[in-house]
């Protein structure tokens, strides 16, 4: 069962809480100061506001064109999520961002802490470490505006109400994730390979009232439509050498650490500083093949994870609370990575694979497992820290977020490998449904 002792409200008599509330206020400061005592805040907030104002003038999101370059490249539904607190001005919509975000970073902690199968659970300390070790991300979360941790919470809650039999809501919840930033969507395959159909079928079914009934009342039905296919056009329907997405100075740059930018970096001679016209051109390929065959190169290589991954995974029978964990923790690592587009704060997911290594390196009965556990977390600290300033640009290039989530991916399959000799009893967690086969 999940460690319900985690799913708690912030108190004040707890240090640590505090610790949180003061974080909470330090990173709210970051987006208000510059807003209301100078030059006004950066980054994402103003397109927020922008998109926000959109829906509520009834305005276009998109240009006619969708070869034209997008300001807003998200679906149509978070616009007019953003309409509501856009309406009483940018420093409420701020504020909102920001307080959805507090709201976000203790659920998810909430979440991890509880669903890691460790059969305890955490100390004060061990609860706080995940946040410690990802604070950059979540400072990334907040200075940019970006929704990747409310997703990460979104995707948990899921998870958690998949584990309680509540399949449908659960797919409520993929469904909004994905409605808000599709790379989510790579949550499907895992369902459906699970055999859980009725979180399959919730999740499409949601999508649906989400991208299309939803907005219709805001938007007019007939608006919406032609914006989703706008939006699809230029977002997902256009691929080619130059790029993807609307953004190609960042398809290929340095920025993306994908599984698919990291391939063609090294398998062909694209400029990684393309997002920066003031650098000169670089390459790192150590070979050089076509735009086709790097993109056959990303297919062999996807497929070859998918199948380790699926080769990784316990049968229903011998499934433990512990080793759905590891499971979901693997998951979260390959759908982080799986994103075509996968800045920096799309690491932000690596949050839960971390909590899971780190109640292994804290409760796993062998203590040669817990030092090991330790010191790939270490090793995987050590990559992901390549990322800050000090550090130049060349070296991240190499992709040292993907080689960080690839440890912590190896460490998670090693520990599905080779359990602890006194295993828990099979979980209700995760199980396919009554009416369906066992996996």
């Amino acid at each position: 069962m999940i460690d319900k002792s985690t799913l708690r409200y912030p108190s004040w008599r707890a240090p640590l809480d505090w610790l949180f509330f003061l974080c909470v206020i330090v990173l709210t400061a970051d987006v208000l100061v510059p807003e209301i005592f100078g030059n006004g805040k950066t980054k994402d907030y103003p397109l927020w506001y922008w998109a926000g104002q959109q829906v509520l003038h009834g305005l276009n999101l998109y240009p006619s064109d969708p070869n034209a370059q997008f300001e807003f490249i998200y679906p149509p539904l978070p616009a007019v999520l953003l309409a509501i607190p856009a309406w009483f001005g940018k420093i409420p919509l701020y504020i909102c961002l920001s307080l959805i975000n507090a709201v976000a970073w203790w659920t998810a902690a909430g979440f991890s802490n509880g669903m890691t199968g460790a059969g305890r659970a955490p100390g004060p300390w061990l609860f706080a470490l995940p946040s410690f070790v990802t604070i950059t991300f979540i400072f990334d979360m907040y200075d940019l505006g970006q929704p990747n941790l409310v997703l990460l919470a979104l995707m948990l809650y899921g998870f958690w109400l998949l584990a309680r039999a509540r399949p449908w809501f659960a797919g409520s919840m993929f469904a909004l994730a994905t409605a808000i930033k599709v790379f989510p969507v790579a949550v499907l395959p895992y369902l459906i390979w699970r055999r859980q159909w009725k979180a399959v079928a919730s999740t499409l079914v949601f999508l649906v009232l989400l991208l299309f009934v939803l907005p219709a009342p805001f938007r007019g039905f007939e608006h919406n439509v032609k914006e989703l296919k706008t939006w699809y056009h230029g977002m997902v329907g256009t691929s080619s050498e130059k790029g993807f997405g609307q953004r190609d100075e960042q398809n290929w740059s340095w920025v993306n650490q994908s599984i698919i930018a990291v391939t063609h970096r090294l398998t062909r001679p694209v400029n990684y500083n393309q997002d920066d016209p003031r650098k000169p051109a670089r390459t790192m390929n150590v070979v050089d093949v076509s735009f086709r065959t790097a993109n056959l190169i990303v297919v062999v290589l996807s497929l070859a994870i998918g199948l380790g991954y699926i080769a990784v995974m316990p049968p229903a029978s011998r499934r433990t609370e512990r080793s759905d964990a590891e499971e979901l923790g693997i998951l979260f690592c390959l759908m982080t990575v799986a994103s075509p587009l996968a800045r920096q704060y799309y690491f932000m997911w690596l949050f839960f694979p971390m909590t899971v290594l780190i109640h292994r390196a804290a409760y796993d009965p062998r203590p040669k497992v817990r030092a090991g556990t330790w010191a790939l977390l270490a090793l995987a600290g050590i990559l992901l820290l390549l990322a800050l300033p000090p550090f130049p640009t060349d070296l991240q290039a190499w992709g040292n977020n993907l080689a960080a989530t690839a440890v912590l991916a190896a460490g998670l399959v090693w520990h599905i490998l080779n359990p602890p000799p006194a295993l828990s009893p099979p979980a209700g967690a995760l199980q396919p449904d009554a009416d369906s086969a066992s996996s």
